[in-house]
């Protein structure tokens, strides 16, 4: 963890070290929205995400050969998955206005103790527009992309 005065600044990764991330944010951890997706995927991953619209994160590939980007349901987020240990590191959509992430928490490089229990989620209902919307508004601004 670093701190500046855009934020502090918490890593992460897979297991392998092959995926590295930076998440910079003026949120204390304990301000943080801890979400478990209950689709498929999140569940099969036990996932636990977060993201800030005010933040940023940076992505860094070791092995740009290990980055697997998976697409499921509308197809309208790519899943970051190492190919090499296996890990589900967060999800990224891009529009015109850039690249936007949420990162899978389980990945934190140090533990956070004062984060919140995840809050289970479930986007079923959502409608294609509704889905990019919601993660355009909500998920952090990538400025480093992968």
């Amino acid at each position: 963890m670093t701190g500046a005065d855009t934020g502090t600044s918490y890593e992460g990764g897979c297991h392998c070290g092959a995926i590295r991330w930076r998440f910079t944010t003026r949120l204390a951890p304990s301000q943080w929205p801890v979400r478990a997706c209950q689709c498929s995927f999140c569940r099969a991953h036990a996932a636990n995400c977060t993201s800030d619209p005010q933040g940023s994160v940076d992505f860094y590939l070791n092995e740009p050969h290990a980055l697997q980007r998976y697409r499921f349901a509308y197809g309208c987020a790519q899943f970051l998955v190492c190919t090499v240990c296996g890990v589900y590191i967060g999800a990224v959509i891009e529009d015109a206005r850039g690249m936007f992430a949420t990162l899978n928490l389980n990945t934190l490089t140090t533990a956070i103790e004062d984060l919140d229990d995840p809050v289970p989620v479930s986007y079923d209902a959502e409608a294609k527009d509704e889905r990019i919307a919601r993660r355009i508004s909500r998920w952090t601004p990538v400025i480093t992309a992968v």
